[in-house]
């Protein structure tokens, strides 16, 4: 049995690299699809809904759009940059989905809600790449 598991974890230390690259393609991929989803400029539902002026929404949109181009990008730059580069969008995903929280869903803290939302596995991404940087 011990063989077994030995194998088993073997093949797959093969493919330890892949994982942080699905996961920042994933959160990336997220951040630009939620950036595109606000435009035209300025965003009509955060100007209405939220009462954002039309500056602060447009900041918004571009926020998550180039911080999801930024992150992924950033992979692939194999320097300090690169790794400054992840922990900067990292650092801008935690401030974005804590004020997404704060602002729009205040109503969530400690609920179901929260813990099953994207927003909260966003969260925990931003997280990751703000500590993790680029290093595997």
């Amino acid at each position: 049995m011990n063989q077994f598991f030995e194998k088993f974890n073997n093949f797959f230390s093969n493919f330890e690299a892949l994982g942080p690259l699905l996961f920042r393609l994933g959160v990336g991929i997220a951040f630009i699809i939620y950036g595109l989803g606000k435009f035209p400029l300025p965003p009509e539902g955060l100007t209405e809904y939220f009462g954002l002026s039309p500056f602060l929404a447009s900041l918004v949109a571009i926020s998550e759009l180039s911080t999801g181009i930024v992150l992924i990008i950033a992979h692939f730059v194999k320097n300090p940059i690169g790794h400054t580069l992840t922990r900067l969008a990292g650092l801008n995903i935690v401030i974005l989905m804590v004020c997404i929280f704060a602002v729009a869903h205040r109503d969530w803290f400690i609920t179901k809600q929260l813990f099953t939302s994207i927003q909260t596995f966003l969260l925990i991404g931003g997280l990751y790449f703000l500590v993790k940087g680029n290093k595997i």
